[in-house]
């Protein structure tokens, strides 16, 4: 089984990330899971949406370059290894990973230009920042959290 995945081509400037999300917002659709790469002047923005086909016929009718993929979706145990596992059963087959991204959607990571004044303006917003020593004691904190 596989999940739709919609990459779009776009200037890498302020602003262009936003026109595609305001795209999906005007068209009803929630981001699941997201990546944006830079390369140089262009970028490439990949995102898992709850309604695939809404999204790409907003990005088509707005003019964005953009295509629709299958890819695979996997929920891992968190649990040290996990994703060594999974990423060595491929390599054993033969099977090329050609890139990866987590899909928590409330948690994300973004590499700013300038991150301390990215911090610094996001700081009055609705939004925890999230440092890493909370990330090792979410990890330790979950509730259905197993030894294996």
């Amino acid at each position: 089984m596989t999940v739709s995945q919609i990459s779009v081509f776009a200037e890498s400037k302020p602003g262009h990330l936003g026109r595609v999300l305001s795209l999906f917002d005007q068209a009803g659709v929630s981001v699941r899971g997201y990546s944006a790469s830079d390369t140089g002047e262009y970028g490439i923005l990949r995102f898992v949406v709850d309604k695939p086909e809404a999204a790409y016929a907003a990005l088509r009718e707005a003019g964005c370059a953009c295509v629709v993929s299958p890819v695979l979706c996997l929920k891992l145990e968190d649990k040290p290894g996990e994703l060594l596992r999974v990423m060595g059963v491929l390599a054993e087959c033969g099977i090329n990973v050609v890139y990866s991204y987590s899909m928590i959607s409330t948690y994300i990571v973004l590499s700013t230009t300038d991150p301390e004044q990215a911090r610094q303006l996001l700081a009055d917003q609705p939004v925890e920042t999230i440092s890493q020593e909370d990330i090792t004691r979410y990890v330790a904190e979950r509730p259905d959290w197993k030894e294996a």
